[in-house]
């Protein structure tokens, strides 16, 4: 970072820890951030980070393509991307209102965020604007939240994000001949989130809930980061993971919320969230216990 004010720099910046998600309201002097391909390479967060812009100008650069930001234009970064940005002009501050989260959090693939990332999304109209009314809303007063509050508003955000970002991938290619493929995955993605709880969902029930056959389920996740029934597994761990984090529900089991999500037999949870973590349910649940 670097700024022709940098002798007498001034920020503002307040921290929202929303669970796996942060956000930060921020004013600042004008500077330049840079993120290079050896810094990527040395230290690679795997994130998604969006901007705000809610007074002043920003513009930011990848490679040869460049991008200008007004007031309610969000601006999207891939951590993986080299990028420069530009903040404020003159000695004009800006604010704005950032946005990082993990890429796994997201209900889309990889493939369909990344064609929808490093560019400017509009938070003035559609689904931009009730992330856009939601994020100023979260920040304008936080007094009347609980830090209980805090994984499950960072849930919210990450489903928002997750729309705008699903929204404007397909308004890419609404004229493709791939659309209708996109759009019966996409569907296939939003049932599988809505049956979790279902011990009987599997590749097979996806399949005939769709009209499809078995075979034809699995050509349309070829292409996808995850095959249908591992999408199924992540998905039931992460709320599990979730729901293990979260303060309010320290009182219930852990076979008691594996079977919430799906999960049949504690033995096979306990197995699969080793594996996928690193650690126990019970360990995890330790973990993130919050100080009394």
């Amino acid at each position: 970072m670097t700024s022709d004010h940098a002798a007498d720099f001034r920020a503002h910046k307040r921290i929202l820890l929303l669970g796996e998600v942060t956000v930060w309201p921020a004013t600042v002097q004008p500077l330049v951030s840079r993120r290079t391909a050896k810094m990527v390479r040395r230290s690679d967060p795997d994130t998604y980070n969006l901007t705000l812009i809610l007074k002043g100008a920003v513009g930011a650069s990848w490679g040869r393509r460049d991008a200008d930001y007004r007031p309610y234009d969000l601006h999207s970064q891939n951590s993986s991307q080299p990028c420069t940005v530009r903040v404020g002009r003159n000695a004009q501050a800006v604010a704005f209102v950032g946005v990082e989260m993990p890429k796994d959090l997201l209900a889309l693939p990889r493939r369909s965020a990344d064609r929808a990332v490093d560019r400017r999304l509009s938070g003035r109209e559609g689904v931009g604007a009730l992330l856009a009314g939601f994020l100023t809303r979260l920040c304008s007063d936080t007094d009347a939240y609980l830090a209980t509050d805090g994984p499950r508003l960072g849930a919210v955000l990450a489903d928002l994000v997750s729309a705008l970002l699903a929204h404007t991938a397909e308004a890419d290619r609404e004229l493709s001949p791939d659309a209708a493929r996109r759009a019966l995955v996409l569907s296939i993605r939003a049932f599988i989130g809505r049956n979790l709880h279902n011990p009987d969902l599997t590749p097979r029930t996806v399949a005939a809930a769709h009209h499809i056959s078995p075979s034809h389920l699995y050509r349309l996740f070829e292409d996808e980061d995850l095959t249908v029934g591992a999408l199924i597994r992540r998905q039931r761990l992460e709320r599990a993971r979730r729901d293990l984090a979260d303060p309010a529900q320290r009182t219930v089991l852990v076979h008691e919320l594996a079977a919430r999500w799906g999960f049949t037999h504690h033995s096979a949870f306990t197995r699969a969230f080793r594996a996928a973590y690193g650690t126990s349910p019970s360990d995890y649940r330790q973990a993130t216990s919050p100080p009394r």
